[in-house]
């Protein structure tokens, strides 16, 4: 295996981040994106396109927006190998899904591949593009331990903590459940902002006391000045936060509070927020507030 080389599949908010630290980490960076004009500004801080990373890399990151659409983009890249002299390379190769994405379809795709010798890791990241970019997420990694041992020179790269929490498909509900809390936090912290509005105390002095307080998040640090400033500018989007929230519901569980958290951000999305970052849920409590 060629250790500093790496495919990155996928090319949102978080592959770039990915991708980008990886590169200043000395990795070879192999991309692939639907669009490929997204791949333009990682090409001149030095990756190289691959038509199919599959057959260029030995590991593979695939960072999109749904277990349905990761299924999808792998299995049109398998096909165009099975018809190519790369046929048989695919046993060894170690697939990476920071997709944050269905629990059960994570442990299918670890079946399915694992029937072509693939190795399926299902690692989502927990924390924004920036704070993937620094260096500072988590990650859950779900599937054979063999795997994620021979990614170990990889994982620092991807997150200061690193959790290998079972088989495959188990990150993937780690991912959700750390995604339910960090929800509702950041719903939690908007909600207190236009409360103290409405109280009559400044947001600002708010924010600060809080950060001092038991009710202390570390959200305050990566939302709060954005909620105050009305900055939506995109650390990760809304829309997206709210596709994770259906799935958490989608478990079956009676979970009223998500419940709510579930139509505030419908609400947001309907008020045209869903390309937003999810701190713009500040903006559907306010218009509670009316």
């Amino acid at each position: 295996m060629e250790k500093r080389r790496i495919g990155v599949i996928g090319l949102g908010l978080m592959g770039m981040a990915m991708s980008e630290r990886l590169l200043q980490h000395g990795f070879d960076v192999r991309v692939w994106n639907r669009t490929r004009q997204k791949a333009d500004p990682l090409l001149d801080l030095g990756a190289s396109w691959s038509e199919n990373p599959l057959a260029d890399c030995d590991r593979i990151i695939i960072s999109l927006y749904t277990s349905d659409v990761v299924e999808s983009v792998l299995a049109r890249l398998m096909n165009e190998m099975q018809v190519s002299p790369f046929v048989d390379k695919l046993r060894g190769k170690i697939l990476i899904d920071t997709t944050t994405g269905s629990p059960e379809q994570s442990a299918a795709m670890c079946v399915h591949f694992a029937s072509f010798g693939i190795h399926y890791l299902d690692a989502p990241i927990s924390g924004s593009s920036e704070q993937t970019r620094r260096g500072e997420a988590a990650v859950m990694v779900g599937g054979e331990r063999s795997a994620f041992e021979a990614c170990n020179d990889l994982w620092p790269m991807l997150g200061a903590n690193v959790y290998h929490v079972g088989t495959s498909g188990s990150a993937a509900k780690m991912k959700l459940i750390s995604n339910l809390v960090l929800g509702l936090n950041r719903a939690a912290l908007a909600e207190a902002l236009v409360f103290a509005q409405s109280m009559g105390v400044d947001p600002v002095s708010a924010l600060e006391v809080l950060r001092g307080s038991m009710a202390y998040s570390r959200v305050m640090d990566v939302k709060g000045q954005k909620m105050l400033d009305e900055d939506f500018s995109v650390q990760a989007r809304l829309s997206q936060h709210l596709k994770d929230v259906r799935l958490i519901l989608a478990s079956g569980a009676t979970l009223p509070l998500t419940e709510t958290h579930c139509q505030l951000l419908e609400q947001a999305e309907a008020m045209g927020l869903g390309e937003l970052d999810n701190s713009a849920i500040i903006k559907a409590i306010q218009q509670c507030q009316r």
